[in-house]
């Protein structure tokens, strides 16, 4: 038996528990998430090596239309890590209205096998769960259903079987080994984008980036510096909020989320600097890694 590797495409709306997914399939295997993310056409969410396989779990951008060329970059990635899949999962919600054309004319383009994931099935009944099997069934034709539940860990291990089968026989994509500084810097700087996604309306957290500046790793405490940065002074003032406020609670709550995940003592400091229209200057968007 050869070894296997390929890319699984995890696909779905926003809000449909992608990433608790993800945390139930890599659970404690996972050896490595890599901030090459940004740099391909995946946004690699994590790997799962084995002795005789490595399952690349790759995210595809929320489905927006694009309107600038940020969202542009990040729609080709969606619609290239959709070609490059070698297998896709595509992770609907129980309650979902059925209205995910988006999604569903994304898949058009491909030809890798897919399983649909029904997530959340804690929350419905035998009935409804039925329905939304024999929905998928009739619209997808997928190689699979499963019906899920991500957070209560149910059916997560026929998932992950599935795909291992589904591998195709291939070299390691990626090295097998342990996770690198470069990797624990892209991880705060998630946690701190998280923090702003949760913290501000909308349009805010799209105009920022967040750039890990200072990664010092000591025994007992790791210093982290960040900047966050935005495309005008309006947003630097929102994100600093009254007298600091607002980027003390993103700084506090990022911190924590540093030491649960790190293990370690974190001394954060964040900082917020303008500079004009980021997002549409190219080379700031390749040194973001938006661009190769």
């Amino acid at each position: 038996m050869g070894h296997k590797a390929g890319f699984v495409s995890i696909i779905g709306k926003p809000n449909a528990g992608k990433s608790t997914l993800m945390n139930a399939l890599v659970g404690e295997k996972m050896s490595i998430i890599t901030p090459k993310a940004q740099t391909t056409r995946h946004r690699i969410l994590g790997i799962v090596n084995a002795d005789n396989y490595q399952i690349v779990f790759s995210d595809t951008p929320g489905v927006i239309k694009p309107h600038y060329a940020l969202q542009e970059s990040m729609m080709h990635q969606v619609e290239g890590s959709i070609v490059d899949a070698d297998l896709i999962l595509l992770v609907t919600d129980i309650h979902e209205e059925y209205d995910e054309n988006d999604v569903l004319k994304k898949l058009e383009g491909s030809l890798a096998p897919i399983a649909v994931l029904v997530n959340k099935i804690d929350q419905s009944d035998e009935g409804a769960v039925k329905k939304k099997i024999e929905f998928w069934q009739e619209k997808l034709n997928p190689k699979a259903v499963f019906a899920i539940s991500a957070l209560h860990d149910h059916n997560i291990k026929a998932v992950m079987d599935f795909v291992v089968d589904n591998l195709p026989e291939h070299a390691a994509y990626y090295e097998k080994d342990a996770l690198t500084d470069r990797n624990d810097r892209f991880f705060a700087s998630e946690m701190i984008r998280a923090q702003l996604l949760k913290q501000y309306k909308k349009e805010i957290p799209y105009s920022c980036e967040v750039v890990v500046t200072a990664f010092i790793e000591g025994e007992k405490l790791y210093r982290i510096s960040a900047e966050i940065i935005v495309e005008r002074e309006s947003q630097k003032n929102i994100i600093i909020g009254e007298g600091g406020k607002m980027l003390k609670i993103v700084g506090t709550y990022a911190r924590k989320d540093m030491e649960e995940f790190f293990q370690r003592k974190v001394f954060l400091e964040t900082f917020v600097k303008v500079i004009p229209d980021w997002r549409d200057t190219k080379n700031y968007l390749k040194k973001f890694g938006y661009i190769n």
